[in-house]
């Protein structure tokens, strides 16, 4: 009796202590949404004039799916692990190449290249510690996606994949720390390095 009263009183406690987390993660104020809203629009923006504008003459890509998600991490939730420089980047681009060697290794075979390109990048940076969510994505895009997507091989990792990462991480760095409550990367050295950069060019 003791010890089922004692399991849920731990039970009890560790809901208490989960509901808690979930109100902390979910308690956002309106800079923060005003920051995270401009930095992700501006982002996106970008990549999506250069694409409307420059790019279907070129039969060229460079607005991805997987751009979405990495926009959530990056602009959203900019303290996750999962958000900084090193797994955004090397996330996307471990992901594009893996989803580009599947493709070409099973172009029939749909049902063996898609779980397979997903399952081998999540593995490979797992073990780089490059785990970005949305590499899933970029690695499924390769096998899955338009014909003119499967036609640039392994260019497919230089654009869209780089360009578009490269330009999304850019504005991050400017539109994450425009505000003092606003820090990225985690990394205090290299944070208050790009910090200095970005008030100085904003004249402050």
């Amino acid at each position: 009796m003791k010890n089922r009263n004692k399991l849920s009183r731990n039970i009890n406690r560790k809901a208490r202590i989960s509901k808690y987390v979930i109100y902390k993660e979910t308690l956002v104020d309106f800079k923060e949404q005003f920051w995270s809203f401009l930095g992700a629009f501006i982002g996106v923006f970008f990549i999506a004039i250069i694409q409307s504008g420059y790019l279907p003459d070129l039969e060229n890509v460079l607005l991805i799916g997987s751009f979405g998600a990495s926009s959530v991490l990056i602009y959203g939730a900019i303290e996750s692990p999962f958000a900084q420089p090193r797994n955004l980047i090397g996330g996307q681009l471990i992901s594009a190449i893996i989803g580009v060697t599947i493709y070409k290794l099973f172009p029939d075979l749909i049902w063996v290249a898609a779980p397979f390109a997903v399952a081998t990048s999540i593995i490979v940076m797992q073990m780089t510690k490059t785990l970005h969510p949305p590499g899933g994505a970029t690695a499924l895009i390769a096998v899955i996606g338009t014909e003119k997507i499967k036609a640039l091989g392994y260019f497919y990792v230089i654009s869209p994949v780089l360009i578009g990462t490269a330009i999304l991480l850019i504005t991050a760095l400017l539109f994450n720390n425009i505000s003092k409550d606003r820090k990225y990367p985690r990394n205090n050295k290299l944070n208050d390095h790009v910090k200095r950069k970005v008030q100085k060019l904003i004249g402050n």
